[in-house]
């Protein structure tokens, strides 16, 4: 379904935009092609245009305010995509634009539509699925709903950006066909099906064979496929510092750079029109497309209102429809992996559950970086649970540390509670003095020009006896002093573009241990860290302060987590990462899960044989207990209604209906594609057209659960599948009759798979090509209809630079996941 780019049937023509770009002079048009800030662009009150604002946004919009607020927090987008419901994602749309509008947001930015090319990449939560389909229907739902609000959103990152090693430099190869069939094909959707208003091109570089540049400057994917072959009419922006020069980005399509008001356009382009490097009709261009946007937003206003204030509303993310929505998606999207035995749900009268696990206990709810938002609250599983069995004794135990690192220091080891941070020139002299008060995150922000580095000091007193941690964590040169004792030092100085990569931006900490006796320890902290010049980030230093007071130690907590575990009716263990495993700004080095966490699973379920394992993780882990234990759940990143949507699983108030986007692997030899790493600069794009799903057939590999995956809470059984005619152009459907053959209401996501016929072209062995929802009560009967575009059959001819489909016979596979075939028929196209 192709819906309208428009927001409003008064959006001005292309004339009229003409005709405002004509009232500027040259360098208001140049100017507004800058950000005038981090998340805003510069007002042209001559014809009416405000200021335009952007927001991160992929599970909550969080605006732009340097306090902190409060945002709706959704589930990771892998999850949401784990519904295969493009009806769930219209309404979390709907959500994020009510939420953009009260935060006087215009676009946000979001959603990701990258692919999931290896479960290793520190992004995958924040990604739909692997496979293309999945991926672009769910985000043609998502952007049309946000759209029809009236807000922006911007898909990101154009394009093959799927890995955050070195991600500022490498250069992504892949020829044009797999570029074509496999990683443009999400984008090429929400372009030509929701009419996206902006789209943000990535850090990396790009060869597709023909040219080979940085994607903010690629001609050929910016200004002939995207504007020119796609007719998008939307703003191209850069990712933040992405951009790096200044006649080629303008020239090749970029048009806007992000942030600003520093950067390399500004008065090097105005030069660059003025000697005719780059052309004045495409500085007017830009300009037109930002105006475009302006309109569709709201934001081309009269010129007399250009640059008023506007009046927020209130944020949702506490309001009981909010949440239960919020609830209903994060239990929708839980996957049943195994549930031998019926264990699962749970019994009303269910007398005794241990609750066990570090994740248990804190559930990691949404991966870190620009994902990340602030929740008005947190629904934690034994608050939940105690409300979902009213009459049961729940006990809870963490059954031992999962972080690497320590907490943040607690006010009560500190003197006074604060820690005082003092200011330096480059000479060392005193600028300034900061009292800060604990707990505190590490970050000295809003520094003058000739702050050249900051001086943090504490005074730590450890009264507990026992052992203690302390660890001191700068940013940048740096020097970190335990009562006069040098710690760590360094002289290599962060520059603002390593800021975008993990090594500068993420902490490393440095350790020390003091054990406590009979009378408390007093220490002195000092650290002397660096200023960074973040561009339009600001001028900040970080040291952060971490101290773990003792503790019974993970083999105390797994030995009490084992004994509860003994005495209950069931045991539920959750396992999971953490903020220190799955992040922007870095990728993972292995799929373990943290800590002891794999031994806590073995020992529980040998203690009691009525054993949940519930895994709260984003992307693939290891997960060696999933044919030992007679039930796991995969639940996801699950957002702020994380114990609700767990309890309502659980007890079978919502049925987990969440079938796999990716594939789970059984070991990680197993995995296709094994790392994310660049070598030499360069990610060669190997596994050509077998993303996912597809690369695990190709290898003929056998994953611990497939893609496509999900048990529900019911059993369906399948009819006979039949197959519309082939014709060119248009849509086929596939329908076949399903049955609820369980004893509870449930959905089942009906997924129609083909293989190609023999002689063609080489294709994967069997692709996903289309998929429907159908919802039954126990003993009904359901007709699902299945349409497959045109785009189902076709494949990138390089040699014409055309679509083409194949002839012969197809086989069409119905199936509950991509290794579960309930039935096939056949489809023929001519030649």
């Amino acid at each position: 379904m192709t819906v309208a780019r428009r927001a409003t049937s008064d959006e001005p023509t292309e004339e009229q935009l003409k005709a405002l770009v004509a009232e500027l002079t040259p360098q208001e048009r140049v100017r507004v092609l800058t950000g005038e800030t981090t998340w805003t662009l510069f007002p042209l009150p001559a014809v009416g245009l405000r200021t335009l604002t952007l927001s991160d946004g992929p599970i909550g919009v969080r605006g732009t305010s340097r306090a902190p607020t409060t945002s709706a927090q959704l589930p990771a987008p892998s999850a949401l995509a784990a519904t295969w419901d493009e009806g769930l994602a219209e309404e979390l749309g709907t959500l994020v634009a009510a939420e953009a509008r009260a935060k006087n947001a215009d676009v946000v930015l979001a959603p990701v539509v990258n692919l999931q090319r290896t479960p290793l990449a520190g992004r995958h939560f924040e990604c739909f699925s692997e496979d293309p389909l999945l991926s672009g229907r769910m985000a043609v739902a998502y952007v049309s709903a946000v759209q029809r609000e009236g807000v922006g959103a911007c898909i990101k990152h154009f394009v093959a950006n799927d890995s955050e090693t070195d991600r500022t430099v490498y250069r992504s190869r892949l020829s044009a066909r797999v570029l074509r069939e496999v990683y443009l094909a999400p984008f090429e959707r929400v372009v030509e099906d929701a009419g996206v208003w902006m789209l943000m091109a990535a850090y990396n570089g790009l060869d597709d064979g023909v040219e080979e540049a940085p994607a903010t400057e690629h001609r050929r994917l910016l200004r002939e496929l995207l504007k020119d072959e796609w007719d998008f009419d939307g703003v191209v922006v850069s990712d933040w510092f992405a951009t790096k020069s200044t006649v080629a980005a303008a020239r090749n399509g970029l048009d806007l750079v992000m942030p600003g008001p520093r950067g390399p356009w500004g008065e090097a382009l105005t030069a660059a029109v003025d000697s005719g490097e780059v052309p004045q009709e495409d500085v007017d261009d830009k300009v037109r497309r930002i105006l475009r946007l302006a309109s569709r937003v709201g934001a081309l206003t009269d010129p007399a209102q250009a640059s008023g204030e506007r009046p927020g509303e209130a944020a949702s993310g506490h309001q009981a429809a909010t949440r239960a929505l919020l609830r209903t998606a994060a239990a929708r999207a839980t996957v049943v992996l195994r549930n031998e035995g019926g264990l699962l749900p749970l019994s009303p009268g269910t007398s005794r559950i241990a609750l066990i696990g570090a994740n248990a206990l804190d559930p990691f709810v949404q991966g870190g970086g620009s994902a990340h938002v602030t929740p008005p609250h947190l629904s934690l599983p034994l608050d939940a649970l105690g409300e979902a069995f009213p009459s049961a004794a729940i006990t809870a135990h963490r059954g031992g540390r999962t972080l690497r690192h320590a907490p943040f220091m607690e006010p009560g080891v500190l003197d006074g509670g604060q820690v005082t941070v003092t200011l330096l020139d480059a000479e060392g002299r005193q600028l300034e003095t900061r009292a800060l008060p604990a707990p505190w995150d590490g970050s000295v922000r809003g520094l003058p020009a000739d702050a050249a580095s900051v001086r943090v000091e504490a005074g730590v007193r450890l009264d507990e006896p026992g052992e203690h941690v302390l660890e001191v964590a700068p940013v940048g040169a740096h020097r970190t002093e335990i009562d006069g004792a040098l710690l760590s030092e360094s002289t290599h100085h962060v520059a603002e573009e390593a800021l975008l990569d993990s090594s500068a931006s993420h902490p490393r900490g440095h350790v020390r241990s003091f054990a406590v006796r009979e009378s408390g320890l007093e220490l002195k902290v000092s650290a002397t860290a660096q200023v960074v010049d973040a561009g339009s980030f600001g001028r900040f230093a970080r040291v952060e302060l971490r101290h773990l007071p003792p503790g019974p130690g993970t083999d105390a907590e797994i030995a009490e987590a084992v004994d509860a575990a003994r005495e209950a009716e069931v045991a539920v263990v959750v396992v999971g990462t953490n903020p220190e495993t799955e992040s922007e700004g870095w990728d993972r080095s292995d799929l373990e899960l943290p800590g002891r966490q794999y031994e806590l699973v073995r020992r529980v379920a040998e203690a009691n044989p009525r054993t949940v394992v519930v895994v709260n993780a984003g992307a693939p882990v290891l997960s060696p207990w999933l044919d030992d234990v007679p039930a796991t759940l995969w639940w996801w990143l699950p957002g702020q209604e994380a114990g609700g949507s767990l309890a309502d699983v659980l007890t079978g108030a919502c049925e987990p209906s969440g079938r796999l986007p990716w594939t789970l692997p059984a070991a990680a030899t197993d995995v296709p594609v094994p790392d994310a790493v660049p070598r030499e600069g360069v990610i060669d794009y190997v596994d050509g057209l077998d993303v996912g799903h597809r690369g695990w057939d190709r290898l003929g590999r056998t994953p611990a659960r497939e893609f496509g995956y999900g048990l529900g809470y019911a059993d369906w059984s399948y009819g006979e599948p039949a197959a519309g005619t082939w014709r060119e152009g248009a849509p086929l459907e596939v329908t076949v009759p399903v049955e609820n053959t369980g004893t509870r209401p449930s959905r089942e996501v009906v997924q129609v798979y083909l293989e190609a016929p023999e002689g063609g072209p080489e294709r994967p062995l069997r692709w996903l090509a289309g998929f429907t929802v159908v919802e039954a009560a126990a003993g009904e009967e359901a007709g699902a209809a299945v349409e497959l575009v045109p785009r189902a059959f076709q494949v990138w001819d390089e040699e014409t630079g055309s679509w083409v489909a194949p002839p012969g016979e197809y086989r069409v596979l119905v199936a509950r996941s991509s290794r579960d075939v309930r039935g096939e028929t056949t489809v023929h196209v001519p030649g």
